[in-house]
């Protein structure tokens, strides 16, 4: 399947890489600092008692922001876990209608939680509602990256239910899944 938004799906991967990036060099630099302590008291010297505040915090705000940032991206690149073992032994021509099935409740849930997700950020801006941790991160940041992630999850969905309602109208016969192996060589 070949999707026409895939440069926006990209974008999220990015998006997610750059939180995972972000999640390493905070820990490096906090484990950085620790190290130094240890040494400086290992001397005789004292301690420089530097360390980033919240940092934990921060690091579960950034995982989040990659998951949800890269499901549009591992869904189009079919990296995503499927149990095919019924449907798999299924004719081409029926198994194109169990996709566009599949597809179809996905697509409503995708929108439904878009929806209620920007709702959510939405109400936390209004209230200018804030983590309860060390760092009084307004809520609406994450929960936008979350908005994001999942809408672009919807659209992707989207194209792919066209795709395969396409095929299922007008050659049900010519379905195949596509794997991740076969993805790969299309690239």
């Amino acid at each position: 399947m070949m999707f026409k938004f895939d440069k926006l799906y990209r974008l999220g991967a990015w998006g997610a890489a750059a939180c995972m990036v972000a999640i390493c060099a905070l820990i490096a630099l906090q484990v950085t600092f620790r190290l130094v302590d240890a040494l400086l008291v290992l001397v005789g010297l004292s301690r420089l008692g530097v360390s980033i505040t919240g940092v934990s915090e921060m690091a579960s705000y950034l995982l989040v922001g990659a998951t949800f940032l890269g499901l549009a991206y591992t869904f189009v690149h079919h990296a995503h876990i499927r149990v095919t073992l019924l449907i798999s032994r299924l004719p081409a021509a029926i198994r194109v209608w169990f996709e566009v099935f599949g597809l179809l409740i996905a697509v409503v849930i995708s929108f439904l939680l878009t929806y209620g997700l920007i709702g959510l950020a939405r109400e936390s801006l209004q209230y200018n509602d804030v983590s309860s941790g060390f760092l009084s991160i307004p809520l609406w940041i994450p929960q936008s990256v979350l908005v994001v992630g999942v809408g672009l999850l919807a659209l992707a969905l989207m194209e792919a239910l066209w795709i395969a309602l396409r095929i299922a109208i007008r050659d049900p016969a010519s379905f195949r899944e596509v794997t991740a192996i076969d993805d790969n060589e299309a690239h």
